[in-house]
């Protein structure tokens, strides 16, 4: 006989070791596919927002282009550095939730988690319909069908992400290597060019660069710098979903960070950069990026793989919300902010309702905008201004209490950065209320509210279950079981035989009406019941009225009443038809009677589901 000696932390050849699902969560590489999306696209209009702010004061307004652009990138830096150190400090994600509840109280803490709700459902409709606008712009034929087309990427990336975060970094990360790439390769071009190659793409259009140009002054470049800023939308996903990375989570999340700020910042840069190098101007259908490819590879094949891979990402760009939202909610329904629901895991680590959920409202959204970026794009960015500030606040209380050595550097750092994006906050909101913002101001209090509701009554059924009390020793009461009847079959005897399994006494009961057909059907019962003989009693429960649950949860309360030492269960025995459509002939008796109980008794309620084979 051969003995199998297996030494302590071994693993038999014919046994696989145990799966900790690792292998379903995101390297620092497939993080940057999964949840920068939204960042790296953003370079598609953050520069043009710029752009199209300073027109307002002509040629002379365009060439602070470049300057409004390295306040960004600074900024860009401030957050990337805040949330590298959000990440180790709170390696359980959730971001600006997270630090606000650690450091600013509960009410602050959901008024920045509703803020990230709000920019991520709100990013999902804006790259979605972005991706789609650029479709129909190069096949204008589709503009009509573009709701229908929206709904269609929705669903396509619903279905990616419900396989896996892994499985959805896997699909992306092509597209943005491709775009990243072409976006890098067009700076790298055109700063060996001293004048733009081609200007057909903004030929035949019109300027909007202003006729009566106003002043350079602090309230425009102010204005132009918070516009700007929705290039920063997105750069709080890794810090959001930490949870979502592989061992080590803090290091590989840490790596993506800053990884994604490195190339978000050299994009920007360079593309402000050769903007003032060709003097381009907005112009009317054109986009500023499409006018830069023109500008440095001509109207050739290049010009068409920038714009296709800018397509492309701004549509899945709305992955970033399907990697960071379903996390953030899971945090919410574990401090019972939430439905408990958004907490639950399916295979391959997917937070599967949360994805669901956020589907569903994205796609109620793209239909109440039908598809229209324009309608939704001055919603866009206010949320996530607010969670960045409360995050840069939050850290600098962190610091504060945590007072390591240069805390007092690290402290003036996310002060500094607190302050730019509160001030970018209060300018955007204010600049873009009028053309919608105000839906965003009306629904963050409303969603703040919607949180506490949960919470309080989450609260109020803890009390009453006594949770994190201990309780008292469990006891054997007397019970009787009430099976409601309306014939004798296999199916009574089956009921009945696990009635008297369950209780101490078991009584039949069956409801009669006054009409002459019911009477006949009652004796008939009586005389059989007799004759059989099961040895449980029939009780009987007139009604005058054509009415099935009352009558039984009548009876119900009045044996609870007369024994209230006695538990009482009611068991409705069901049939379970071996055909799936063969539940449309049954008539629902068992769902009626013990909806009536379950609504006017305390009574225990047990249905017995007897199959059909």
């Amino acid at each position: 006989m051969s003995v199998l000696t297996v030494q302590p932390g071994a693993t038999p050849a014919d046994e696989e070791p145990p799966d900790t699902g690792e292998r379903h969560r995101l390297t620092a590489v497939t993080g940057l596919a999964a949840l920068s999306l939204d960042a790296m696209a953003s370079v598609a209009y953050g520069p043009e927002a710029i752009v199209l702010v300073l027109a307002a004061a002509g040629a002379r307004g365009l060439g602070f282009t470049l300057p409004v652009t390295l306040a960004i990138a600074a900024l860009l830096a401030v957050l990337v550095a805040s949330y590298r150190q959000v990440i180790a400090a709170f390696p359980d994600g959730g971001g600006s939730y997270a630090v606000a509840k650690a450091h600013l109280g509960a009410r602050t803490s959901l008024v920045a988690a509703a803020s990230l709700v709000l920019d991520y459902v709100l990013n999902v409709a804006v790259a979605v319909t972005a991706g789609v606008a650029a479709l129909t712009s190069a096949f204008p034929g589709l503009y009509g069908d573009r709701l229908v087309l929206c709904l269609v990427v929705l669903a396509l990336i619903t279905a990616v992400n419900l396989r896996g975060i892994v499985e959805s970094a896997k699909v992306f990360i092509v597209p943005t290597v491709v775009f990243v790439g072409s976006i890098l390769v067009l700076i790298v071009v055109g700063l060996f060019r001293s004048e733009p190659v081609s200007s057909a793409a903004a030929a035949g259009h019109a300027s909007v660069l202003a006729g009566n140009a106003t002043t350079v002054g602090a309230l425009l470049l102010l204005k132009a710098f918070a516009s700007g800023c929705s290039a920063l939308t997105g750069v709080e996903a890794i810090a959001n979903a930490v949870p979502s990375f592989r061992v080590p989570r803090v290091k590989r999340a840490q790596r993506a960070e800053v990884a994604l700020g490195a190339v978000l910042g050299v994009m920007l840069i360079g593309l402000s950069v050769l903007i003032s190098r060709f003097h381009l101007q907005p112009v009317e259908g054109v986009t500023v990026l499409a006018q830069l490819a023109d500008a440095s590879f001509g109207h050739n094949w290049a010009f068409y793989v920038v714009q296709f891979a800018t397509m492309i990402l701004l549509a899945l760009s709305a992955n970033t919300s399907f990697g960071g939202l379903p996390v953030l909610l899971k945090l919410l329904a574990r401090d019972n902010y939430l439905p408990h629901v958004f907490a639950l895991k399916a295979d391959r680590q997917v937070h599967r309702h949360g994805v669901l959920a956020l589907a569903v409202v994205s796609a109620a959204l793209l239909v109440f905008s039908g598809g229209d970026t324009n309608t939704l794009v001055p919603l866009f960015a206010i949320g996530v201004f607010v969670g960045f500030t409360i995050a840069q606040v939050g850290m600098v209380r962190h610091w504060r209490l945590d007072r390591r050595p240069g805390w007092q550097g690290r402290a003036l750092l996310n002060g500094f950065g607190g302050l730019l994006t509160g001030i970018s906050a209060v300018v955007v909101t204010a600049t873009k209320f009028e053309e919608g913002a105000w839906l965003v101001v009306v629904a963050l209090p409303l969603l703040v509210a919607a949180f506490v509701a949960v919470h309080r009554a989450y609260t109020r059924i803890g009390e009453r279950l006594g949770l994190g009390r201990v309780p008292e020793h469990p006891h054997r009461d007397r019970s009787v079981v009430i099976v409601p009847v309306s014939s004798i079959s296999r199916l009574t005897s089956e009921a009945l035989t696990a009635a008297a399994s369950l209780g101490d006494e078991v009584r039949a009961v069956t409801v009669c009406y006054p009409d002459a057909e019911d009477r006949a059907a009652l004796h008939a019962l009586e005389h059989s019941w007799a004759e059989w003989d099961p040895g449980v009693p029939l009780v009987r429960l007139a009604c005058e009225r054509r009415s099935l649950g009352r009558p039984i949860a009548a009876y119900v309360r009045e044996v609870a009443a007369a024994e209230p030492a006695t538990r009482v269960t009611v068991l409705i025995p069901e049939t379970e038809p071996e055909r799936l459509w063969q539940r449309l002939l049954q008539n629902q008796r068992g769902a009626v009677v013990a909806h009536a109980v379950r609504r006017e008794t305390d009574a225990v309620i047990c249905r017995l589901r007897f199959r059909l084979l």
